[in-house]
């Protein structure tokens, strides 16, 4: 009877101690705190680059011939129209150069006439046996010889004349003065800029953007440019040109915004802000470390405010310069993981002890 009871003891024990070791095995995981961010679109002033008005076209003028300038009569910001004098040379040793191409040109027909008249001449003599067919040919080579030489000084005194309007540097077009280079005495050679001239009815924003611009740069993106001086008078734009280098200190790429009509006020020379457009602000960032990659498809932990849990979203991104950009399965307001994404099960409590921006 002591025995059975002892047995029925030791198996109520032995019950009892794996119940207890059952009990502990099920214990719920601890809750897990993670580093975690709120998703949003991307802010304006991370869109926004400073820049200046400036015109699409332009031209440097620089003389064709070496000189010393003796009338420069435009200025800065003076206005020109097309064929307008800008600036002009010494034309003293041009001058002589057509003298002496005109000179040149009138020994050579004096030559001409002369060797023309003693062809003639043989020709006459030839008839009557006076002259040999000998002396006839060599008139005519001579007679030829100075018709050559006419052509010739004729083309130089071409030359020269020409020569001599480049004494006078004149505007290709109607525009604006934004720049000298030279001024009256100075000598320049052939080349050399003395005078930019631009033209204001056709004008852009250049902005230099750096390489954490949060939206990758491409041609047609759309801009909402403004005046610093005056940030209620702005113009809508696109990227015309990227530059397809980086600046080797600032590492920044130049763009050149083109303005859709712009107003009076974008004056050349201008500072302008730069921003993106209403259209573009609803683009999505996530930081790299978010990502959960499995089987070729992209992942993010998403954090239930109400429950504290975490469970796994499909997204759909692209990579560019700025970094991973949400192309679809998540919308803003959204909270992340962006730490230890490949640590967390389904349904895991969470606690959010940090947060950090994308």
């Amino acid at each position: 009877m002591m025995m059975k009871r002892s047995i029925m003891i030791a198996s109520i024990f032995a019950a009892l101690l794996a119940t207890g070791c059952k009990q502990e095995t099920a214990a719920p995981e601890p809750v897990r705190p993670v580093l975690s961010i709120l998703v949003e679109p991307v802010r304006s002033n991370d869109t926004a680059a400073a820049g200046t008005v400036e015109p699409r076209f332009k031209s440097e003028l620089g003389f064709r011939v070496l000189g010393r300038i003796i009338a420069r009569p435009v200025d800065v910001g003076d206005s020109v129209y097309e064929g307008q004098t800008v600036a002009a040379i010494d034309s003293t040793a041009l001058e002589l150069g057509v003298r002496s191409a005109r000179a040149e040109l009138l020994k050579s027909q004096a030559r001409l006439a002369d060797a023309s008249a003693a062809e003639e001449r043989q020709r006459k003599l030839i008839v009557t046996d006076v002259a040999t067919k000998a002396r006839l040919d060599e008139a005519e080579h001579e007679r030829a010889g100075a018709d050559a030489s006419v052509a010739n000084a004729r083309a130089n005194l071409a030359k020269a004349i020409e020569q001599l309007g480049y004494a006078e540097l004149k505007a290709d077009f109607a525009g604006v003065v934004t720049a000298v280079e030279a001024e009256v005495g100075q000598v320049v050679s052939a080349g050399q800029s003395v005078v930019t001239v631009a033209r204001p009815d056709i004008r852009e924003a250049v902005v230099d953007i750096g390489p954490d611009f949060p939206v990758p740069l491409e041609i047609g993106l759309p801009f909402t440019v403004s005046l610093q001086l005056l940030p209620t008078v702005h113009v809508e734009g696109q990227i015309r040109e990227i530059a397809p280098q980086a600046d080797p200190v600032t590492r920044t790429h130049r763009v050149r915004i083109a303005l859709n009509d712009p107003p009076p006020s974008f004056r050349l020379g201008a500072t302008v802000t730069a921003r993106l457009s209403n259209d573009q602000s609803s683009i999505l960032r996530v930081p790299e470390s978010a990502v959960l990659t499995r089987e070729k498809q992209n992942f993010v932990w998403v954090v239930d405010p109400t429950a504290h849990t975490v469970s796994l979203q499909k997204i759909d991104l692209s990579r560019d310069e700025g970094g991973i950009r949400v192309t679809g399965g998540l919308e803003p307001g959204t909270r992340i993981v962006i730490a230890g994404v490949y640590s967390l099960k389904q349904g895991q409590q969470v606690r959010i002890d940090q947060e950090a921006a994308p």
